[in-house]
């Protein structure tokens, strides 16, 4: 993702192609903050320790931590970045770029479908069955992911500087318990996906490489 608005802001497909660059730095370090931290076990955000705590688990699958992921780096950073490069009476300029990452990310779908499906054979299964229709299942919730994360920035937008921290870290509690959900969504949900877990194919590493490359 951050490559890929690399490259837009190369091309020159942003509305403000320097505060998009701004943007996609500041994002991207939110991640990279909160990794780094975790590794050297200081405190982060909750959100974010919710995800990387799961790393140590094996029961969840692949797809799990994919979207821990995203929710800590969606649901809480997006909008806290938003709101930091476009701050205050500023952010409202900031709307049409904003958005305008939803057609990246359903861009990219597709090439994480193939590698979810060489991790998970029986994904392909599934994907035959039902067409195209986890696509847009995938692209709806991600666009409704950001524009929670746009109401987001709109409300630190409209706070005072002062009180940021409070209302951030409110987010970070509700970000980290729907991430607790997501990585124990109860009995119902977790017994068909220890099958999808024991059919998963590669190692920890291989499996990274083939998402990361």
């Amino acid at each position: 993702m951050t490559d890929r608005i690399r490259t837009g802001v190369a091309a020159g497909e942003f509305d403000d192609n320097a505060r998009m660059a701004r943007m996609d730095v500041i994002f991207a370090n939110r991640y990279l903050d909160a990794a780094a931290r975790f590794d050297a076990a200081a405190p982060t955000t909750a959100a974010w320790a919710v995800s990387f705590d799961a790393g140590s688990a094996w029961p969840p699958i692949v797809l799990q931590h994919l979207f821990l992921g995203m929710n800590a780096h969606i649901n809480l950073d997006l909008g806290i970045a938003a709101a930091e490069v476009a701050p205050g009476q500023a952010l409202p300029s900031f709307q049409g770029d904003f958005f305008r990452i939803n057609t990246i990310l359903a861009s990219l779908v597709g090439g994480v479908k193939d590698d979810l499906v060489a991790i998970w054979p029986l994904l392909g299964l599934l994907e035959r069955a039902v067409g195209t229709t986890d696509d847009a299942v995938v692209n709806f919730s991600m666009g409704k992911a950001r524009a929670a994360a746009w109401e987001f920035a709109q409300q630190l937008a409209a706070l005072p500087t002062d009180r940021h921290a409070a209302a951030i870290a409110e987010k970070d509690a509700e970000v980290a318990t729907f991430g607790r959900f997501l990585r124990q969504p109860g009995w119902v949900v977790e017994a068909p996906l220890l099958l999808v877990r024991m059919s998963e194919r590669g190692t920890v590493p291989s499996k990274i490489d083939r998402l990361v490359n």
